[in-house]
């Protein structure tokens, strides 16, 4: 199976919660970032060595395929790897063997094998930099995480769900996002991914400011993209997001909403109907109530 996505944008979290919605959850979950060996080690990493394989390796070593026997081995990073790794990567997947460094028995494995990448790794496969056949061989089931920017409202949700996480951890008291921070959230094109919000999270728990850099020429969300759509279609479809989303959140009445966003009941209650959205939805009273 193959990830594929942006740094950042949470391709371990999604082969781990594969790992443990599958038959495989009661074994060992190994996770490697192929980019961080070092070229001398990652044979022995990977595969494991026998005693005297080479200079230093003074006992047996079992490697990382071998000890995810029976669960996922996670390879992140899987561009980086050498061609002649790669070679001995393919063998395994094919034969469903591993050979340790210096040995000559070969050692069934019955695991499960996600990679993940950031690259497009057919390019690099006619670029002659990535092995043609062991990228048809992981692109069976090929999965496409989207960037942050990607995700809407989504960038809101984790943003809660990371603050109070961090609030929790910290011990320290509730911090509610203003209107102008959720509209800054949600334009900020996050090139860090998941991991830059979960960041940007933690410091608001903490009572520091977002620092979002909006100057970013990196794009914006496609709800808002420029060549969809012109301005005052851009303009009402901002309206709507940042409305639907303060929707998610839980109020008591009409006024909590409008005082939430800032603006005055009637001219919410306006434009709910205007975008299609109820107020009911998120659990309190009919938007045809101005209470």
């Amino acid at each position: 199976m193959l990830i594929l996505g942006e740094t950042g944008a949470g391709k371990e979290v999604v082969a781990r919660a594969l790992h443990d919605l599958s038959n495989r959850r009661n074994g060992p979950f190994v996770a490697i970032n192929a980019g961080a060996l070092a070229e001398s080690v990652v044979e022995s990493e990977l595969f494991g060595h026998e005693q005297g394989a080479f200079t230093g390796a003074q006992k047996r070593r079992i490697g990382k395929f071998e000890f995810a026997n029976g669960g996922t081995l996670f390879l992140d990073e899987i561009e980086s790897m050498s061609l002649d790794v790669q070679v001995k990567l393919l063998r395994m997947l094919q034969e469903r063997v591993v050979e340790r460094l210096g040995g000559n028995q070969l050692i069934p494995l019955d695991i499960r094998v996600i990679a993940a990448t950031k690259e497009d790794l057919r390019q690099a496969a006619d670029q002659g930099r990535f092995r043609a056949d062991l990228y048809y061989r992981l692109n069976v089931a090929p999965l496409r995480i989207p960037a942050l920017r990607e995700r809407g409202e989504d960038a809101l949700l984790l943003f809660q769900h990371f603050a109070e996480a961090a609030r929790s951890r910290h011990g320290l008291s509730e911090r509610n996002l203003q209107p102008g921070q959720r509209a800054a959230l949600l334009r900020h094109p996050w090139p860090g991914n998941v991991r830059e919000l979960q960041n940007a999270a933690e410091r608001f728990a903490l009572g520091l400011e977002l620092d979002l850099d909006l100057q970013s020429n990196a794009p914006a969300p496609a709800e808002y993209d420029s060549s969809q759509a012109g301005l005052n279609a851009q303009v009402e479809a901002f309206e709507r997001s940042l409305i639907s989303a303060e929707l998610s959140r839980s109020h008591s009445s009409l006024r909590s909403l409008a005082e939430a966003l800032g603006v005055p009941r009637k001219t919410l209650h306006d434009k709910l109907r205007k975008h299609g959205l109820s107020f009911a939805d998120s659990g309190g009273s009919s938007p045809d109530s101005l209470d």
